[in-house]
């Protein structure tokens, strides 16, 4: 049996159903310069209304929790009364619109959100902007306002350290369509005239049910986990093929935005 979101209310008191769903996906990251070196990962993520995650359950409750303490400044009673405060700080009010958040959620405990996106529409349906919030392993968070054309392209330069082998400065171009039945992300960091760095997240729609949930939970465990260590392996390999390491500058607070 499907995992429903809650259902609320639209401007016109129209009952609006987000049903949350899951998306199995490979997440590829193709370096080109100062060397060529490429992964390729699995994992699964979620796609939920932020302000109304979905009901699980208790005995799957640990598999899927989603905190607003791991979004923005944390200080916030939910993660989209954050991002509200958020867009509100930049002239931006979506009035109770629809907002769609694709992330990874909690899973026994342990979080890493590498990327986190949420796709912001007025109350009519349509799309106002997207926010790129990006996570890096040293525990610091930005975010990114992006304004996405028709094909979901937009752009950004960047402001944040993610990688420790690559300095903060160039521009990220993007495809960010929001998901429907497939999940086609692509982030490329151009730098000087080059693309050294593409990363793509390509996945298929999955109903939310407790047998969809308990099958990817068992072919990923500790799911969360896995990408933070795996982060931190491929570094490790970068590493000892001499990649130079890039200093790290202070970090300026989660609610600093390109």
């Amino acid at each position: 049996m499907p995992l429903r979101g809650p259902r609320r209310r639209g401007p016109r008191g129209a009952v609006v159903t987000r049903a949350p769903a899951l998306y199995p996906c490979t997440i590829t990251h193709v370096r080109t310069a100062p060397t060529r070196y490429a992964l390729r990962h699995r994992t699964y993520l979620w796609l939920i209304d932020p302000d109304r995650p979905p009901r699980l359950p208790r005995v799957l409750r640990p598999l899927a929790r989603f905190d607003p303490r791991d979004h923005f400044a944390g200080d916030q009673p939910s993660v989209r009364a954050a991002l509200d405060a958020f867009l509100a700080a930049r002239g931006i009010h979506l009035a109770g619109g629809p907002v769609a958040m694709l992330t990874q959620a909690r899973v026994l405990g342990y979080v890493f959100n590498p990327l986190t996106l949420y796709w912001c529409h007025d109350p009519d349906g349509e799309l106002r902007c997207v926010v790129a919030e990006v996570h890096n392993t040293y525990g610091e968070r930005h975010c990114y306002l992006l304004r996405p054309d028709g094909a979901g392209a937009a752009g950004a330069d960047k402001a944040f350290y993610v990688s420790p082998f690559f300095p903060v400065d160039g521009r990220y171009r993007m495809r960010l369509p929001e998901p429907g039945d497939r999940l086609r992300l692509t982030v490329r960091l151009e730098r000087a005239g080059t693309r050294p760095f593409t990363a793509t997240v390509h996945g298929s729609r999955r109903e939310v049910t407790a047998g969809v949930l308990l099958r990817l939970a068992l072919r990923h465990p500790l799911s969360t986990l896995a990408v933070s260590a795996a982060i931190r392996l491929h570094g490790i390999r970068l590493y000892l093929r001499g990649l130079p390491v890039q200093p790290r500058p202070d970090h300026r607070t989660p609610e600093n935005v390109t």
